[in-house]
């Protein structure tokens, strides 16, 4: 696994592929969401609170990425994106390159912390310090994308933290909390997620 920039080899050695049929389960609790793509030499990333499994085979998304958002033009351009769940520890990041755009800023991605890494034989910005990432394909649909900014990818590859999601389950409850998911509410506020309840089937 390559890495660029300084996060370094250390970090990306803790995260494994996950089988795709267990992929909604990164976003079946609801994180806020980061969305990364590239095209033409240009990157992007920003925040998007609105994400939701949608499929299990072939495993489907949906996320809501604005019209004016430069994410949404290259993840167009390119017909390929990224989703990634971020960590509490990358709440100000988060924030950050959800309320600045690349348009104004062309420096954004700098200026908020952000590194990219790649895996291998994927030409696709992955954000390090993720717990989660989900590389998708765009499925076309123009009617919702233009009416209700509403896209649909196909994930064909998956990977995790496995320091806290392993064998198909999120481990938060014994993880570093550093690493519980972010979940937006408004105007800067987030919360992290909470603790474990199991109900027993019997």
């Amino acid at each position: 696994m390559s890495a660029i920039g300084g996060w370094g080899n250390l970090m990306v050695s803790h995260i494994r592929a996950v089988p795709l049929e267990k992929a909604y389960r990164l976003l079946n609790h609801g994180p806020t969401v980061l969305v990364s793509a590239r095209h033409g030499g240009v990157e992007d990333v920003m925040a998007a609170a609105w994400a939701c499994a949608l499929d299990y085979d072939p495993p489907k998304l949906t996320v809501v990425l604005d019209s004016a958002t430069r994410t949404r033009s290259l993840a167009e351009d390119a017909g390929v994106f990224v989703i990634q769940v971020p960590t509490a520890v990358q709440a100000v990041l988060t924030h950050a390159v959800g309320t600045t755009s690349l348009h104004a800023d062309p420096d954004k991605l700098r200026n908020a912390g952000v590194e990219l890494f790649e895996m291998p034989e994927h030409d696709l910005p992955l954000v390090a310090g993720c717990s989660a990432w989900l590389a998708c394909r765009l499925i076309s649909e123009p009617s919702i994308e233009s009416r209700y900014d509403l896209f649909v990818g196909e994930v064909f590859a998956a990977w995790a933290d496995d320091r806290v999601f392993r064998d198909g389950h999120w481990m938060f409850e014994t993880a570093d909390p550093a690493l519980r998911s972010l979940h937006y509410v408004a105007g800067g506020h987030f919360y992290v997620i909470g603790e474990a309840i199991d109900v027993s089937s019997r």
